[in-house]
């Protein structure tokens, strides 16, 4: 392109453009910085600054994948990422993922899922999806929840969720300071969902699943606010609780329910 020709506009549209392959180069950047135009020369610093921030999160991302290398230099090539939502809810199931990432993938943004927008986790969920080896997902329905008890219930979710694996991993990385008996070799991670993008792919796709289970539980009970809160125990769905007593869906093993039976 002659930026020199070029109006601010199709250089605008350049930059766009070349954002999705800066990596192959940016030596045009020091002729838009020289441009007489001030407005071409901002576009410049901004698409600099731009830069500047995809190598931190390139950065931040080599860190992400830290545990799943240490790994990998042992000789484990499949390893998945376990982690669940649903555990402090006063209603609906506990959805746990796994996820098995390949050594390559680049998922840009990717944290904690309570860390991130419910915008931003979809879009990541989709990337995980195109970009996974594998997704597991299992869960455990309140009846399961009332009967063993949350721990146990969510125990039992990671477990089905690993076995719904399209492939069989070699390692396993879990959230928390405790996990499920696996035969396969494991390791849990307080904080895990900040530490593995393994881990943290799997917090994302578990939270994803389960909001669109009470988005869907709230079609059948309208009158405590699913789709809002998800179940947890906010204000609202309190005052719900006390209105119209406990649904299907609610935890009766939860205090806080149980007195609204």
């Amino acid at each position: 392109m002659n930026f020199v020709q070029a109006s601010v506009q199709e250089i605008n549209m350049f930059l766009e453009e070349r954002k999705k392959n800066y990596d192959q180069g940016n030596s045009f950047l020091s002729l838009l910085a020289e441009d007489k135009r001030k407005s071409v020369r901002n576009l410049a610093q901004k698409y600099i600054s731009w830069l500047d921030k995809q190598e931190k999160e390139k950065e931040r991302l080599v860190s992400l994948r830290r545990y799943e290398n240490r790994l990998v230099a042992q000789g484990y090539q499949l390893i998945a990422g376990i982690d669940e939502a649903g555990r402090g809810p006063l209603a609906g199931p506990v959805v746990a993922c796994a996820v098995v990432l390949p050594a390559d993938c680049f998922l840009p943004g990717i944290n904690d899922s309570k860390k991130i927008s419910a915008k931003k986790r979809e879009e990541l969920a989709v990337l995980i999806e195109e970009q996974a080896l594998a997704i597991g997902i299992g869960q455990a329905e309140v009846e399961e929840i009332d009967r063993i008890n949350i721990l146990q219930a969510n125990f039992q979710a990671m477990q089905r969720a690993v076995a719904q694996l399209q492939i069989e991993p070699n390692y396993l990385l879990i959230d928390g300071n405790i996990a499920p008996h696996f035969a396969l070799p494991y390791l849990p991670l307080v904080g895990g969902d900040s530490k593995s993008i393994s881990i943290a792919a799997a917090s994302i796709m578990a939270k994803v699943t389960r909001d669109k289970i009470m988005e869907q539980l709230d079609e059948l009970y309208p009158q405590y606010g699913f789709a809002q809160h998800k179940g947890y125990g906010t204000a609202k769905h309190v005052q719900a609780l006390a209105e119209h007593g406990v649904s299907p869906v609610h935890r009766l093993s939860f205090d806080l329910v149980r007195q609204y039976r």
